[in-house]
């Protein structure tokens, strides 16, 4: 079930935007947020026209005129990743010949971004890769959703928005009955979105220290920090397989920790990964609805909340010209 939508829009009318009109077109990857978005701006959605040639190809026909509008796509890049990349630099070009006067990509999960920089001789670094795409393509402009690394944000040319739901995640949390919480980050290279969640409940942090020992193999060695008799919050940004954060459950668990909880913003959830974290024993799964969830993972241990709110004011305040920053203060 979605939670409630807390963010007001303020949409102050077209005379205070430097662009045309405000357009917004949902890719395949995610209506029913596309949908939650234009109903909280009031703006209707434009039909892209998607449907697949019998080989598998992508055609889109955009309904309506896009000259001199300020458009923008909403579009994760969620599984099948490739799929609905391909689907999104095809609505960005069909927009760029039809005289659009801006394109924003709104990319709430973005594809690729575990591959950020090369870690063996012989790699490629596929989140760049991805970046000059999505602006050959056509986008002007990103709204970018709790990317796997801050680096990713200046892979791109052009101006870029870089959103966190931590705020979101926040609230929540203070509507449940956690007594001595401890934010818990998997990671150093989570701490920033760790810190930003534990400031927000004035709470302390604690992290964990993992070692990989294959390609997909993880072993968690410790957790360092006051766990004990507490209330553990996990804060990820991507839930897939859940083996990882589960054997961080587990250790939190052995060290004493009380009820634990995960906060992630986007629940990738592949094969039995709910599953694997009821069996870790823990409480609730907090996510958003960055992607879509398949129904069959719906229900408890997953609680989601909806960042509709945050998205529709980000794409006010980008439309206005107006700072979006100025949401995270």
């Amino acid at each position: 079930m979605i939670g409630r939508l807390t963010t007001a829009v303020e949409f102050t009318g077209e005379e205070a935007s430097p662009w045309g009109a405000l357009k917004l077109i949902g890719g395949s990857a995610n209506p029913e947020l596309s949908q939650r978005i234009s109903d909280k701006l009031g703006v209707p959605l434009t039909d892209p026209r998607l449907r697949h040639f019998p080989d598998g190809e992508i055609n889109v026909k955009i309904e309506d005129s896009m000259r001199g509008h300020d458009v923008f796509v909403i579009q994760p890049t969620s599984p099948p990743v490739n799929e609905h990349l391909m689907e999104l630099f095809i609505i960005l070009d069909a927009l760029r010949r039809a005289s659009a006067g801006r394109v924003t990509a709104v990319i709430p999960y973005y594809g690729y971004a575990r591959k950020e920089r090369k870690t063996q001789p012989r790699e490629p670094i596929s989140a760049k890769l991805v970046a000059n795409f999505i602006t050959l393509a056509g986008a002007d402009r990103l709204l970018l959703l709790d990317l796997h690394a801050e680096a990713i944000e200046g892979f791109f040319d052009v101006p870029t928005d870089h959103l966190s739901p931590h705020r979101i995640i926040a609230d929540y949390l203070k509507t449940r009955d956690l007594h001595h919480i401890t934010i818990v980050a998997p990671d150093a290279g989570g701490g920033r979105r760790a810190e930003a969640v534990a400031n927000d409940l004035n709470a302390p942090i604690a992290f964990g220290y993992k070692r990989r020992s294959g390609d997909d193999e993880v072993e968690m060695i410790a957790v360092s920090g006051d766990v004990k008799g507490r209330d553990c919050v996990v804060v990820e940004d991507i839930i897939t397989t859940g083996g990882t954060i589960s054997k961080l459950v587990q250790s939190l668990h052995s060290q004493g920790a009380g009820r634990v909880l995960i906060a992630a913003t986007h629940p990738v959830l592949t094969g039995d990964a709910v599953d694997r974290l009821k069996k870790a024993n823990v409480e609730e799964v907090i996510v958003t609805d960055s992607v879509p969830i398949s129904p069959e993972k719906l229900g408890p241990p997953l609680k989601i909340l909806s960042v509709a709110p945050l998205l529709a004011e980000a794409i006010i305040r980008v439309h206005e010209n107006r700072s979006v920053s100025e949401l995270f203060r």
